[in-house]
């Protein structure tokens, strides 16, 4: 290693004593965390920074945001709230396009019918998806920053609303209503879910302003699949009253599943025949497309729109069969032309509403960043998480305005976006002009769809969520605990509710995580023969130890919830249990030295924070070290952990050369100073 200015040499065998020293003969001066400062920092700016007021910090920060609200600044913002300012003058019209086109116009062929299915299961008229495809793919365009994400109506938030929606504004109980009964009904239906989609937004864009894009961290990848294949199961359970032509309510709540399952089972007798025919056809006709779509993407120039055909054949046999009157098929009916008014949802629903707006918030950041991260990864491009908050909370929030229910990007139609050929956002306005031209004209030829095939277009969408347990074997052999939080995640969604099964799936994950730093263990470490690096003992038996040194590595943050077992395994290892001063067990050879610790070194290069309770316990250590005759030396602190530690007191226990900036520069002042006392 070569020397700094100063270097000193650490004696060698034989010299002072006959301690052997690992390190050799040779060895630069040991660097402490001030002589660093000295040699390669600014000690004085770095002791102003730490003993500077906090609101003095606040100010500084301040005034530097001020100064960048200049011109450029401006427009850097605009760029980034704009994103296709930025991709925009750079998109290469000739190669991409016609594949912008193609895939656009595919996936508004899908978003047509799966608007007005997934509609039902918002309890909401079917029209009402229409504008939940349109509106927010539109904002997205503008605003989002995932090029192959496809956004619109999601079958998991469209079940979570209309499970609230059901609970606010239940089905009167005699079930027979008159036609303008039945259009009060939907009125409120649709303004409570618009006032699920206003909250929502509103969550989307308070967690922006807080910067808080991180927070899909702790959506863990277990945690979404477990909750999209669990609410995928809700979704086909839901669907199959219509399936069966049984007008039964939907059940709300914990064990809705199972309440649906029971009361089909009972009502079985009582089916329609003509309706289980309309939907056995229609399942016969679309799952098999869907696979040939599937297994022939590659061969495919765009995939067979199953769904559109499916609803065309459909909507011809109901017209010249007279299903509707002859055989009381329900059908969809007059769609609305145009577009609604504008209208502020009630605010007064607000607080009814907002325990189930923050799941939905919840749930779609989670899938639509999700989504976002793992094409931005294949394509070779970034995605900015706060700016996804950002275009999803406007689009809730305006789309809210022309009574649209939540919504967010899509696992279906993002696969199909991709694999039809899209290459930026510029595929929505495509997708746009596909639902715009159905709402303004083409409306009327749906007049005679059986709700029975949007029912079935519901279950053959849910084809890849059900897929992803799939992956359950591979999980197991990866990681145990992962497989664990996806059973308890899908377990706790099938069982009670998408909503309660989510916030079991966060704090299990949660729980593993601290469980994890609750098990770490601390590494007793020894020398690698002919180097200068430091490894566990228990990793090899060529690692050299010496007597009365201890080299531990605590790799796990610091905090009230690991300070207990950070007092008990410094204990066992030091002997300053109610044992005294007996010497601990090692993990080193067998035939290694017992004798008591005279100094220990703890490497900190684990500790990644430390709060008031850790530091407080370092502290104490020091002291119980000192009154022990053992020498503490900290080694690797990052700046956060000694600020703290600082703060705690830590230097009136301890001296500053008692502090270095590595494990070896602290090993090579420990064997001089025990060689010196011998």
């Amino acid at each position: 290693m070569s020397g700094l200015p100063g270097a000193s040499t650490c004696p060698g065998p034989g010299e002072a004593s006959d301690l052997k020293s690992p390190l050799g003969a040779k060895f630069r001066e040991p660097l402490t965390e001030a002589r660093f400062q000295q040699l390669f920092g600014d000690a004085e700016q770095e002791a102003e920074l730490l003993a500077e007021p906090r609101w003095s910090r606040l100010r500084r920060l301040w005034r530097r945001r001020a100064r960048a609200c200049s011109g450029p600044g401006a427009w850097r913002l605009l760029r980034a709230r704009l994103p296709p300012l930025r991709w925009l003058p750079h998109y290469r019209w000739r190669p991409w396009l016609l594949g912008d086109a193609v895939a656009g116009v595919t996936v508004g062929i899908v978003h047509v019918p799966q608007g007005m299915a997934f509609a039902l299961l918002t309890s909401v008229p079917p029209v009402f998806g229409l504008y939940t495809s349109f509106f927010p793919v539109l904002i997205y365009t503008l605003l989002g920053t995932g090029r192959h994400l496809s956004t619109g109506t999601f079958a998991v938030l469209s079940l979570m609303t209309g499970s609230a929606v059901d609970r606010l504004v239940p089905e009167p109980l005699e079930g027979n209503l008159s036609g303008i009964e039945r259009e009060q009904l939907d009125a409120q239906r649709v303004g409570a879910a618009a006032a699920m989609a206003f909250g929502s937004g509103a969550l989307m864009l308070g967690m922006f302003a807080l910067q808080l894009g991180v927070l899909a961290t702790f959506l863990s990848e277990p945690v979404v699949k477990a909750l999209t294949s669990g609410a995928a199961l809700h979704v086909l359970v839901s669907q199959l009253p219509s399936l069966l032509g049984l007008p039964l309510p939907r059940q709300i709540g914990c064990f809705a599943l199972f309440k649906t399952l029971a009361a089909v089972l009972t009502a079985l007798p009582r089916s329609s025949p003509a309706e289980l025919t309309v939907s056995a056809l229609s399942l016969a006709l679309l799952v098999p497309v869907k696979e040939l779509n599937v297994r022939f993407r590659d061969r495919l120039p765009t995939p067979i729109p199953g769904e559109i055909v499916m609803v065309l054949l459909a909507s011809v046999l109901c017209f010249t069969s007279s299903l509707d009157t002859r055989y009381n098929v329900q059908i969809v009916g007059l769609l609305p032309g145009g577009f609604p008014q504008p209208l502020l949802p009630s605010l007064a629903e607000l607080p009814r509403i907002l325990a189930d707006s923050l799941p939905m918030a919840l749930v779609t950041f989670a899938v639509s960043a999700s989504l976002a991260s793992i094409y931005a990864d294949k394509y070779s491009y970034t995605i900015d998480s706060n700016q996804e908050l950002f275009a999803h909370g406007v689009s809730n929030l305006i789309s809210s305005l022309f009574s649209c229910f939540p919504n967010s990007a899509t696992l279906a139609t993002t696969s199909l976006l991709v694999d039809a050929g899209g290459n930026t956002q510029l595929a929505g306005l495509f997708s746009c002009m596909v639902v715009l031209s159905v709402l303004l004209w083409l409306g009327p030829f749906f007049y005679y769809l059986p709700k029975a095939v949007l029912a079935c277009i519901n279950i053959s969408s849910m084809r890849q969520m059900f897929f992803q347990m799939r992956e359950l074997p591979q999980l197991w052999r990866i990681s145990r605990v992962d497989f664990a939080v996806w059973m308890v995640t899908w377990v706790a969604v099938v069982t009670l509710s998408v909503d309660l099964g989510l916030a079991v799936g966060v704090v299990f994950s949660m729980m593993t995580v601290v469980c994890r730093t609750q098990r770490v263990q601390c590494l007793a470490l020894g020398l690698a023969e002919g180097t200068e690096l430091y490894r566990p003992l228990r990793e090899s038996h060529k690692l050299l130890q010496v007597p009365g040194l201890c080299i531990l590595s605590y790799p796990t943050p610091l905090y009230f919830g690991t300070r207990g077992r950070f007092r008990r395994i410094l204990e066992w290892h030091l002997g300053l249990g109610e044992g005294g001063k007996e010497a601990p067990k090692t993990d080193g050879p067998p035939d290694a030295v017992a004798e008591p610790v005279r100094v220990v070194v703890l490497d900190c290069s684990g500790v990644t924070f430390a709060d008031a309770a850790g530091a407080r316990e370092v502290v104490q250590l020091a002291s119980r070290c000192r009154d022990a005759g053992i020498h503490l030396l900290l080694a690797q602190c990052n700046a956060s952990v000694l600020g703290t530690l600082t703060q705690a007191g830590l230097l009136d226990r301890v001296t500053p050369e008692q502090l270095f900036v590595s494990v070896q520069d602290a090993a090579a002042y420990a064997l001089e100073r025990l060689v010196r006392r011998q």
